[in-house]
C-alpha cells in the first residue's frame, strides 16, 4: 500500500471529485484514477462507488476515518528521518569520566543542545575501566576517558593532559616549602580516589618511582569531594588542577616538581563499531574542539 495512494484517496473525499483532487495534487486525472485502482487492488476491496456523486463503501468509510492518523504519523516519521539524516535529531550515548563529566562537559554541551534541541544525549559517568567495558558491551557509543590499558578492540584519540597538583591545608608542614617533590609526600596521609581510578594509579606509580612511599591513605569515593576533606584537615590530596578551583578557604595548592605530566584524556571509540549518525558526528567535532579549548580554564595560581 503506497502512501501516495492514501493521500490521493483522502483528497478525493475532501473535494468529492477526481478532477479537483487532481488539480490540488498536480496530477493528471488518469494518475488519480490509477492511484485509486491500485489502492483498491492492494486492499482487495472496493472503496468508492463512482457515479454522479462519489459514494464511499463501508471499507471506504473505515479507511477515510483512519487515514488522517496514518498520514500524520507518516509525515512525522518522514520529518524525523530527515532531521536524523541532517544531524538535527538523534540519540548519542556518551560515557565520561571525572573530572571532565562535572567540570568540562556541561559548558560544551550547553551551546550544542541549544543549537540542536532535538538531539538527545545520554551521559554515563564512570572510570576508564568501566567505560571501556560499556563500549565493548554496546551500552555507549563513545567515551571521554584516559588512555585505556589495551587498544586491541578500541581506537583512542588523545586530546589533552589533565594537570595534577597538590592540595594541602594552610597549617600543614609543607605549606612553607618553595618547592615540593614526590619524595616529600612520604609517610603523609593522602586522600585517595578508588583503586580503579586512573588518577590514583598515576599517583601511586609516581610515588613508588620517586621515593614517595610508604604513605598512609584514606579513600574518598568522589574526586570532587577531595578538596573539602583537605579543608577539614583529613589529609592532603593530589587532584586534577581543574577540580581545585575555586580553592576552599584554608587550603593551598602547589605544583609537584617531579610529577612531570598529567593523565592523557581523549575520545575512545570502538574499532569495529557502527557508523556514527550525523548528530553523533557533529557532537564528536564539538567535543574535540571544546575539550582542547577548555583544558586551561579556571586554573588557580600555584603557590
Amino acid at each position: 500500500m503506497d502512501i501516495r495512494t492514501i493521500k490521493t484517496f483522502q483528497t478525493i473525499i475532501k473535494h468529492g471529485s477526481f478532477q479537483l483532487a487532481a488539480a490540488e495534487l498536480k496530477y493528471g486525472q488518469s494518475t488519480v484514477t490509477m492511484h485509486i485502482q491500485k489502492l483498491e487492488a492492494d486492499l482487495g476491496i472496493k472503496l468508492l462507488e463512482r457515479g454522479k456523486k462519489i459514494q464511499l463503501t463501508e471499507a471506504g468509510r473505515l479507511l477515510h476515518q483512519n487515514a488522517d492518523f496514518l498520514l500524520k504519523n507518516y509525515d512525522h516519521l518522514h520529518s524525523t528521518m530527515l532531521e536524523l539524516s541532517q544531524g538535527e535529531a538523534g540519540v548519542v550515548r556518551l560515557g565520561v569520566m571525572e573530572p571532565t563529566a562535572s567540570y568540562r562537559l556541561p559548558e560544551i554541551l550547553g551551546p550544542f543542545l541549544a543549537k540542536y534541541p532535538k538531539v538527545q544525549v545520554s551521559i554515563q559517568i564512570g572510570n576508564t575501566t568501566v567505560l571501556n567495558q560499556m563500549l565493548d558491551d554496546g551500552l555507549i557509543d563513545l567515551a571521554i576517558c584516559t588512555t585505556p590499558d589495551t587498544g586491541l578492540s578500541h581506537t583512542f584519540e588523545p586530546l589533552f593532559e589533565e594537570e595534577l597538583c597538590l592540595l594541602i591545608p594552610t597549617g600543614h608542614s609543607l605549606a612553607n616549602r618553595d618547592n615540593i617533590f614526590l619524595r616529600d609526600l612520604k609517610n603523609e596521609k593522602l586522600l585517595l580516589t578508588p583503586t580503579l581510578c586512573p588518577h590514583r594509579k598515576k599517583l601511586e606509580s609516581a610515588l613508588l618511582e620517586n621515593g614517595g612511599s610508604p604513605y598512609n591513605g584514606m579513600e574518598i569515593g568522589n574526586m570532587a569531594a577531595l578538596k573539602f576533606y583537605v579543608q577539614e584537615n583529613f589529609g592532603i590530596a593530589v587532584v586534577p588542577v581543574i577540580t581545585a578551583s575555586p580553592l576552599p578557604d584554608g587550603t593551598l595548592v602547589f605544583k609537584i616538581e617531579d610529577l612531570h605530566s598529567g593523565l592523557v584524556t581523549g575520545l575512545l571509540f570502538k574499532k569495529q563499531g557502527p557508523v556514527f549518525s550525523s548528530s553523533a558526528e557533529k557532537l564528536i567535532n564539538v567535543l574535540r574542539e571544546g575539550l582542547k579549548n577548555l583544558q586551561k580554564a579556571s586554573i588557580p595560581s600555584f603557590q
